[in-house]
């Protein structure tokens, strides 16, 4: 299947049925932008959990009506978040959100041994764009939360994008794995990452999806730059997912999409015990709703 636009995950959204949606630290005007369309359009039933008076005065700002949603007082944020996190564990909701928190709060509750949301996989960002410059939907990971993945943790990364990549209907995913260059280079290690990668799915080691690398990012979205270089690969210039080197090449790629490139975004975190809405405070509401539609898309 090929996703041009992220609408699309709207439509698989709305065939999942309504989920409901726990928001940490709630008094963010985008936030319930996103919150309230995302209610309207039937997606979800939301939670919002921070303080009162702050949530209503955002609600009121993005004309959000509060009667039928239920509020939890809290106005620590730190606490906000454990709470969030706990009626998820509880079976209260199917999807978490982060709102006007700073990520490391939030992802400290996520993975407390005890009280958190893990599962024994690596939890992993995944930015799904639509480019205007790209003939489908390109997922870039890792953007935001393995600084300096190793060889392990990049097999981790990999496995969580093929899984969503399947339950959002790409049923083989081509993985493009970037590197500065596309040869070998043993003085770089994401090349040597990149190779071992590609031979990992060759021998069946990894799973439903073509993975190729090293790739540089021009060769991997671009079929012309991969015929000027003789690239022979059934990934260069149709990339479904760009498995990025580390957190600082991925959020400066991300950014550049996002801030330069007008592309739309749609973002979770995979590996926990629901989706994790967790987008950047800059962002704006329709990145924060597609980011929704995604987790719904995503949801069990």
């Amino acid at each position: 299947m090929i996703l041009t636009s992220l609408g699309q995950l709207t439509n698989m959204a709305t065939a999942k049925g309504c989920k409901n949606l726990v928001v940490a630290v709630a008094q963010d005007e985008e936030v319930l932008l996103a919150v309230n369309k995302a209610r309207e359009e039937g997606l979800i039933f939301p939670v919002l959990i921070g303080n009162r008076r702050e949530i209503e005065k955002a609600a009121d700002h993005s004309h959000m009506n509060l009667s039928d949603v239920e509020i939890i007082e809290e106005d620590n944020p730190g606490a906000a978040c454990v709470l969030a996190v706990k009626l998820i564990r509880e079976g209260h909701g199917d999807i978490l959100m982060k709102g006007l928190v700073n990520t490391g709060q939030l992802v400290k509750a996520i993975l407390d041994k005890q009280n958190g949301l893990l599962t024994g996989a690596l939890l992993s960002h995944l930015a799904f764009f639509e480019s205007p410059y790209y003939h489908k939907i390109l997922c870039i990971t890792d953007a935001a939360l393995n600084i300096a993945p190793d060889f392990a943790e990049k097999v981790s990364i990999v496995n969580n994008a093929i899984e969503a990549c399947h339950k959002i209907g790409i049923s083989s995913p081509k993985i493009a794995v970037l590197a500065p260059v596309e040869t070998v280079n043993p003085k770089m290690e994401a090349t040597i990452h990149a190779a071992m990668l590609t031979q990992m799915q060759r021998r069946n080691q990894i799973e439903g999806c073509i993975i190729d690398g090293p790739l540089a990012l021009d060769n991997a979205v671009s079929s012309d730059a991969a015929r000027h270089k003789n690239l022979v690969s059934d990934v260069a210039g149709d990339a479904d997912v760009l498995l990025v080197p580390d957190l600082n090449a991925g959020n400066i790629l991300y950014k550049s999409l996002s801030f330069l490139g007008g592309a739309a975004c749609a973002a979770v975190v995979a590996g926990a015990l629901v989706p994790i809405v967790l987008t950047s405070r800059a962002d704006k509401d329709k990145s924060k709703f597609l980011s929704i539609t995604l987790a719904v898309s995503l949801a069990q």
